[in-house]
């Protein structure tokens, strides 16, 4: 879980709740009580009302609500396309997350902007070649999170097989494809690969090197082609 999901979910918690005790929080969301007691400062430092008692435990003050999401309409359309768009052209997780995004903004925002979010004339359609250029996208974005080399067979632009190890960067989607931005390790050079393009893709370990190649690398270079 992400830090930001896990605050606020560590807030979720003490709203359904009169009083309840560090250790069980911790437990709840999976994390040590010294990551906890972290977390209860850093909320208290924002300004959430939190109040804690030796031997008792963590409430919130009486009163205390989270500020409403606001958005406008303009916001929502926008929101309800990019849902869609992920939905079509994503992998099956982030096609999952941004549905459940959009479910979690519905149950928060007014009733009378809910028509708004869900009824947004704005769509991007799938075709039949979606989810093979998807492919490979859930194990690409897992090696870029945790900064990992991937090894793989790739099919080139002109038919011509290769075996490549590279340095994952980041992933650009352009309409109707999506490329990977990396350092390949065959040519020691920056290089764009096709995610659709690439067989047996395995992860290796991660890469260590804190001065070596960056994505900010990868489009300064990407500046100096135009």
């Amino acid at each position: 879980m992400r830090r930001a999901d896990r605050l606020f979910q560590l807030v979720q918690l003490l709203r359904s709740r009169r009083q309840i005790t560090g250790g069980d929080l911790a437990a709840e969301l999976g994390v040590s009580v010294r990551t906890l007691y972290r977390d209860m400062q850093d909320l208290q430092a924002s300004g959430v009302r939190i109040r804690g008692e030796a031997g008792v435990g963590y409430r919130l003050e009486r009163g205390y609500e989270l500020p409403p999401l606001t958005f406008t309409p303009d916001e929502l359309e926008s929101l309800a396309l990019g849902a869609r768009v992920v939905a079509a052209w994503g992998d099956p997780e982030l096609a999952a997350a941004a549905g459940s995004a959009i479910t979690k903004i519905e149950a928060v925002i007014p009733e009378a902007l809910r028509a708004v979010l869900l009824g947004a004339p704005l769509y991007a359609p799938a075709f039949p070649s979606s989810a093979g250029m998807a492919r490979n996208l859930g194990t690409l974005r897992e090696a870029i999170a945790e900064n990992r080399r991937i090894h793989f067979h790739y099919e080139r632009a002109d038919g011509r097989p290769s075996e490549r190890d590279a340095h994952p960067l980041g992933l650009f989607f352009w309409g109707k494809s999506w490329t990977l931005a990396a350092w390949c390790g065959l040519r020691e050079d920056y290089r764009s690969f096709r995610p659709d393009r690439m067989q047996e893709l395995r992860l290796l370990d991660p890469h260590t090197d804190p001065d070596g190649p960056s994505l900010a690398g990868f489009m300064e270079q990407v500046d100096q082609w135009d």
